[in-house]
């Protein structure tokens, strides 16, 4: 409890009134006020909501134009690589054809030119009979020539087809087996077979190599000798034999120039036998 009250100036009582302060009362603050200072508030926030909301699909759609205009670029520019890349394969095919494909695309091509170079050449009313056939010769020449290149090519391609092939067959009997599991999942097995193969494939890629060493050379025809030995018979002992001649030419240092064969000869009228 406390003792309060108010005491008034009066004759015999001082009241010390240095310390007084007159205060003014503020404004007051009604409740229409309150519902004004409300509603302003409330329309700000909407304003601001409506800014953001409107910020933010601005936003996406500027991202979203940008998407579009990045995966188009890319598809222009996968289109082009694409574009270049079948560009060179066509030339490639025509420079080095490996398929009938290839060749079909040649002769088509070859045949096209003819026609068109023989019509021209017919159709030249500057151009008297006698020019016409000698035209017509040359052209015939040309063809000639072009069809030789084209079976010079058949041949090369052969070759190459023919090295493929073995190195696709000695890859696949050289790699290891696999076995499917119960997860559908499959493991890599080395059989005492394909670990064969594979030193075999290793035989073979290795004499087939050239401008190496002479050490290396001369290990590489000794475990080809070693290995056709397990298998005697007229071939193997023509192998044998034909690697003991290399060794000795090579440790008496002739060069790998002098040891390669000529195939030309096949073709030749000396290939009697």
């Amino acid at each position: 409890m406390r003792e309060f009250g108010t005491q008034m100036e009066r004759v015999g009582i001082f009241v010390d009134t240095r310390q007084d302060k007159e205060l003014q009362p503020k404004m007051y603050f009604t409740g229409e006020m309150w519902e004004e200072r409300r509603e302003e508030a409330c329309l700000y926030i909407q304003r601001m909501m409506r800014g953001y909301h409107g910020w933010k699909r601005v936003d996406g759609l500027r991202k979203e134009k940008k998407a579009k205009q990045e995966e188009q670029e890319r598809m222009e520019e996968e289109f082009r690589k694409n574009e270049e890349i079948k560009h060179k394969q066509e030339i490639e095919r025509r420079m080095h054809p490996r398929t009938k494909d290839d060749f079909d695309i040649l002769y088509d091509e070859l045949e096209v030119w003819r026609l068109n170079e023989t019509d021209k050449i017919k159709k030249n009313t500057k151009m008297s009979e006698e020019d016409k056939k000698k035209a017509l010769k040359q052209l015939l020449d040309k063809e000639t020539e072009l069809l030789q290149t084209i079976d010079r090519l058949k041949i090369n391609a052969s070759k190459l087809n023919k090295q493929d092939k073995i190195q696709k067959f000695l890859a696949s009997m050289a790699n290891p087996k696999e076995w499917k599991r119960s997860d559908n999942r499959y493991t890599e097995v080395h059989t005492p077979f394909t670990t064969r193969a594979k030193e075999l494939m290793d035989i073979y890629n290795g004499l087939k190599m050239t401008n190496i060493p002479l050490d290396e050379r001369l290990d590489i025809l000794l475990n080809t000798k070693w290995t056709v030995k397990e298998f005697d018979c007229q071939l193997t002992r023509e192998i044998v034999d034909l690697i003991d001649r290399e060794a000795d030419m090579l440790s008496r240092g002739r060069g790998e120039s002098s040891l390669e064969g000529n195939d030309n000869f096949l073709s030749g009228p000396l290939y009697l036998f």
